[in-house]
């Protein structure tokens, strides 16, 4: 029996990817901003919920500042942002600080603001800093960043090619827009050619728990 219990063992998968140390740290989301972002919904998407159901996207960004405090500053904030002037405020599911602390700011049964086109069904991932490279540089931060994500697709079943960088979003095909003034809108964080080394690496942590990492990324024609 114990030879059989060795060999089944060894036969065995792999975990899935474990849920790495997460700091709660909750912006304001209560009535009021769920009621903003229901209404967001229902203009862009044409859905009257502000729950996040089914995610099928990870989204990843840099915040464009330096310091943790001055990104929740601004997530927790629920004003219009300075680009698009529309509320709810932007916000994040997550962010991750240069010493690789996670700090989850919004529930995952939530709808926040951080992809133009994408919101309805995808989770946000911010990095503390100012370009990609300094994330890809940043051991730590870079590896609790692929430690989240793995987690996040194996709790949810999101396929490798549905984590991109913001700045793919236009060529994602569950990318829908409603409002044709920011049908094309997107931004420069975590271009193709970082996103290609960050899921290279991501596909790593991936076959280390024998997780599928489904198809490729198959970008579809942005029109844009």
């Amino acid at each position: 029996m114990t030879a059989l219990l060795v060999a089944l063992t060894l036969l065995a998968p792999a975990a899935a990817p474990p849920r790495p140390p997460i700091v709660p740290k909750p912006i304001p989301f209560g009535a009021h901003r769920k009621a903003e972002t229901a209404a967001y919904a229902r203009r862009h998407y044409g859905l009257d919920t502000w729950r996040l159901e089914r995610p099928r996207v990870i989204v990843e960004h840099y915040t464009a500042s330096e310091s943790f405090a001055s990104a929740y500053s601004t997530f927790a904030t629920d004003v219009p942002d300075g680009e698009l002037h529309e509320l709810p405020g932007t916000c994040a599911h997550f962010v991750i600080d240069k010493d690789g602390t996670i700090y989850q700011l919004v529930s995952l049964t939530t709808m926040c603001r951080h992809t133009v086109g994408l919101n309805y069904t995808a989770i946000g991932i911010e990095h503390v800093g100012t370009s990609d490279a300094e994330i890809l540089g940043n051991r730590r931060q870079f590896d609790a960043s692929l430690r989240l994500t793995a987690w996040l697709m194996g709790r949810f079943g999101i396929q490798l090619g549905n984590v991109i960088g913001h700045n793919e979003s236009l060529t994602s095909p569950y990318h829908h827009e409603r409002y044709t003034a920011w049908r094309c809108q997107t931004h420069g964080d975590w271009a193709r050619k970082d996103m290609t080394v960050y899921r290279a690496r991501l596909d790593v942590v991936l076959r280390r728990h024998e997780l599928p990492a489904g198809p490729p990324a198959r970008p579809v024609a942005s029109g844009c």
